[in-house]
């Protein structure tokens, strides 16, 4: 909640907007950055190699892209498909939006797809009985791998 917290309706703060403004490292998490897009491994992801692709512009709402906007997120979404498909092998993905906070959306002010790579079995008892999702590789390595294959 820390994290998702640390984005307001504004810039300032927003975690997307800093690892666009830093570029490409490790220090943000930041995969990849163009000049209309940006790719960020999430924090607390939901699987190994969950990214976040996202316009560089802080823009809340779909209807606030511009078409060159929404055709690059979909451009870059495809291609860190790819990506992932090449480092982790799996078997397929839950890919969308959440859009306004009864949705789920934990950072409303700027859009974002997620990309969430599945395996077969991936789901357990350790988020119903203990509350926790378990990663078995660190955002190190797996930024470090994501970014060999980019």
């Amino acid at each position: 909640m820390q994290y998702i917290q640390t984005c307001d309706n504004t810039n300032n703060g927003c975690f997307l907007c800093e690892a666009a403004a830093a570029g490409v490292g490790i220090e943000k998490l930041t995969l990849y950055c163009d000049n209309l897009t940006v790719v960020v491994m999430n924090l607390f992801p939901y699987n190994n190699g969950h990214l976040l692709v996202a316009p560089r512009r802080h823009i809340g709402g779909l209807n606030d892209l511009t078409a060159d906007e929404l055709l690059a997120m979909g451009e870059v979404t495809r291609q860190a498909v790819g990506w992932l498909d090449y480092v982790y092998h799996p078997h397929g993905y839950n890919i969308g939006l959440n859009l306004g906070r009864v949705a789920g959306a934990g950072l409303p002010g700027h859009l974002h797809t997620h990309i969430v790579p599945r395996w077969n079995g991936d789901s357990n008892f350790m988020p119903i009985l203990g509350e926790t999702k378990v990663v078995s590789e660190s955002l190190q390595e797996g930024w470090r791998r994501l970014r060999e294959a980019i």
